[in-house]
């Protein structure tokens, strides 16, 4: 299997540069199991999709301005993306430079203090900030959205709440979950009012989510380490709705990836730790019934696990119905609902 297998054709201009006004307004492809016809509708018309019972999983990660400025001690320009926060003020980063900052080296960042380079380990860098608070309180202030490479623009002020989900609340993540963007408070209401249950898991997005494999053969790549917490009250949730016939729903490939993780013999077990997994086409998902997920980018993992989930070739004709339709990509786009592919089909 190669990654090649995993292409499709997207016109630049179908790539969302900013969010829609309202969250909920953004269209919903629904793709049945099967060979059921696709249906085109919006993020606000899923409560027609969804039953009293059923159980929403969402990641509830909070997105760190995690992209900061500054100049080496020779005054060469840098750009720091944090990649994880680590204890008394360190963090694993990438640094963007002209040329690649030495161990013990200074950075005087622009936002007001300084950080130095205490080493390297693969592409990201280990650093010690001198700021005027506790990291994760400072980078708040002080630090800029990381929009994904995709888009264009310099981030603005809105961003600073649309690149949020209204459900955020554990800092750590440098991605946004980008399928929970859709929702707003009133759906959640509307979702809630109809008898749909919510559950949540933390998984911190690394940028590592938008790193291209550079590996043809699927088999060979190894994915970027994410920290993620599935807790035991989300667990005995997802029991009881499966027990009472309700079906379980998880709200972006974060969540997929974070309860396949907690897989422990056949069997969903609390977990909190790092995942390194891998999801692709012969990996069956049993932890989820459905699946609300953005459009990813083309030969990409995501695009890989959620082709395991409802079909490579479900997928792939699902995508160029989408590019048709001229529905939005990534990010700041549009959704699609997806459900299992029948009797394993396309599973290999």
């Amino acid at each position: 299997m190669k990654k090649s297998d995993f292409h499709y054709d997207l016109p630049p201009e179908l790539i969302a540069q900013a969010p829609l006004p309202e969250r909920s307004a953004s269209r919903l492809l629904v793709v049945p199991s099967g060979d059921a016809p696709l249906a085109d509708l919006h993020v606000r018309d899923l409560p027609g999709q969804l039953r009293a019972g059923d159980l929403l999983v969402f990641n509830d990660t909070r997105v760190i301005p995690a992209r900061l400025f500054g100049q080496k001690e020779t005054g060469g320009r840098v750009e720091i993306l944090i990649e994880r926060l680590l204890p008394d003020n360190h963090a694993h980063a990438q640094i963007g430079a002209s040329k690649s900052p030495k161990p013990g080296g200074r950075i005087d960042l622009d936002a007001g203090g300084s950080c130095q380079v205490l080493g390297r380990e693969g592409e990201f860098y280990e650093l010690r900030f001198d700021v005027d608070d506790a990291l994760d309180s400072w980078l708040i202030k002080a630090g800029q959205m990381p929009l994904p490479p995709y888009i264009t623009r310099a981030p603005g002020q809105d961003d600073q709440e649309r690149y949020q989900t209204v459900f955020a609340r554990e800092l750590g993540a440098v991605a946004a979950p980008t399928a929970g963007l859709h929702f707003d408070q009133p759906l959640l209401d509307q979702l809630q009012a109809q008898g749909v249950q919510f559950g949540h898991i933390t998984l911190h997005v690394g940028a590592g989510t938008f790193q291209a494999m550079r590996v043809d053969d699927v088999h060979q790549h190894r994915m970027h380490s994410e920290w993620l917490n599935v807790g035991a009250e989300l667990i005995q949730k997802i029991r009881r709705t499966r027990a009472a016939g309700g079906r379980v729903i998880a709200v972006g490939t974060t969540v997929v990836r974070a309860l396949e993780s907690a897989m422990r013999d056949g069997e969903l077990q609390p977990f909190a730790g790092e995942t390194r997994i891998f999801i692709f086409p012969g990996y069956r998902i049993r932890s989820v019934d459905a699946l609300v997920t953005n459009f990813h980018l083309p030969e990409s993992t995501l695009l890989m696990l959620v082709s395991a989930f409802a079909g490579k070739q479900r997928i792939l004709d699902a995508y160029a119905h989408a590019v048709r339709a001229g529905y939005r990509f990534f990010s700041y786009g549009d959704a699609m609902l997806l459900f299992p592919q029948a009797n394993g089909e396309g599973a290999a």
